[in-house]
């Protein structure tokens, strides 16, 4: 470790308080750059939150120069059931922030890779999150725009970072940017579309919250059927849908959730939320009741959300071509065009370089690819040869 770095682990409230806030001082001349909520960064390290915890580990390391000031911080963690679903035993790093200094970022990566070498790893991924995959993961390589919520947002430097100390690119995340405007498809959307809705048995309702727990039951069923069969995707149980819907309650809107039915037989979901950045990068990443409260007004009253991102998208497999899909989207579009809609953009984001069906279908309906962001591999084996990601499902 070079002389003039110093690493500190986190173990103590005062530095918790410090990983938290370093990253306000390094981006405090950004404009684009928005705080997390320190809420949804501490759950991650949280064994009551994150039950990856329950089998796994998780470790924070501040770094500070010889003037005793913080000029970097990473996480690494690892869970063995996670581990062993990669070609090597692979564990994380994550919420990775350094000044423009390739040493002191080796000296963060350094500790990192011992830290899993010792526990049985041969390779690890970066930056990621211990998690949740839709949030905080990867690296921003282009599109340096205002994130949205608990996407990173990085200085162009950081991929220079990773690539000098040996990470290779294991796949690309691409996030589109769909301007929402009457009439702005593929006019065979239109078609697909309008022929779903004149056959008979099918339909295309809005979430209702009235009806949560009816729409959790249709959730677990279509994500069942469209998600699970791939390998590494668990299947839900009605109950564990039915709390996370709960819980999402305040800041659903019904008309940007959709599901589509034959015969009252769940087929599909396009589920979108409001980008709650819009809001709470006002907060300074405190989420106190008085933020909660301020969070609502804005959503609900305010309406400060213009923003919609695409939370989650699924066809059961036997009506994957029957035009359901095209169905959702010109239902999506009548809310679009009605008085009072809220949302100018939308934002899909965590669509892997691997998923050429995906990219298409987002850009079959307006879609312009907006940013890319990168998950880093670093093999511990420096012999052994480097593959891409090919799939993750």
């Amino acid at each position: 470790m070079s002389e003039h770095y110093k690493l500190i682990k986190v173990e103590n409230k005062k530095d918790i308080r410090e990983f938290l806030a370093f990253p306000a001082r390094l981006y405090k001349n950004d404009n684009n750059w928005i705080r997390p909520l320190d809420t949804d960064i501490e759950k991650t390290f949280d064994p009551k939150k994150n039950k990856l915890l329950r089998k796994g580990e998780a470790v924070r390391w501040l770094l500070k120069d010889g003037k005793n000031r913080c000029v970097g911080r990473i996480a690494a963690f690892y869970e063995p059931g996670t581990a062993r679903k990669h070609d090597v035993p692979t564990g994380g790093v994550g919420f990775f922030d350094c000044i423009d200094d390739q040493q002191a970022a080796n000296t963060l990566f350094d500790a990192a890779r011992d830290w899993l070498q010792q526990r049985g790893m041969e390779a690890m991924d970066g930056p990621v999150n211990f998690g949740s995959r839709e949030q905080f993961w990867g690296c921003l390589h282009e599109g340096f725009y205002e994130p949205i919520h608990n996407m990173p947002y990085n200085f162009a430097y950081y991929n220079k970072l990773f690539t000098n100390y040996g990470f290779g690119i294991y796949f690309k995340q691409l996030t589109f940017h769909v301007l929402l405007i009457p009439n702005n498809m593929q006019k065979v959307v239109y078609e697909r579309g309008e022929r779903f809705r004149k056959t008979e048995g099918f339909e295309v309702r809005l979430f209702d919250p009235k009806k949560l727990e009816k729409f959790a039951a249709d959730f677990t069923a279509i994500f069942n059927e469209a998600w699970a069969k791939f390998p590494g995707v668990k299947g839900m149980k009605t109950a564990q849908v039915e709390a996370m819907l709960k819980k999402m309650k305040p800041i659903i809107d019904p008309r940007i959730m959709l599901f589509a039915y034959y015969k009252d037989r769940p087929v599909g979901f396009y589920l979108m939320i409001p980008d709650l950045y819009q809001v709470t990068k006002k907060f300074n990443g405190k989420f106190t009741l008085f933020h909660k409260l301020w969070l609502l007004f804005d959503l609900k009253v305010r309406k400060v959300s213009t923003r919609a991102l695409g939370l989650i998208f699924g066809v059961v497999p036997d009506f994957q071509s029957k035009g359901v899909a095209d169905g959702m989207i010109l239902a999506f579009e009548e809310q679009v065009a009605r008085p009072g809609f809220p949302y100018t953009d939308l934002e899909m984001n965590w669509i892997g370089d691997f998923n050429p069906t995906m990219i298409k279908l987002v850009e079959y309906i307006g879609g312009k690819l907006r940013k890319v962001h990168i998950t880093y591999r670093y093999l511990f084996d420096r012999s052994k040869s480097f593959d891409r990601a090919k799939s993750l499902i």
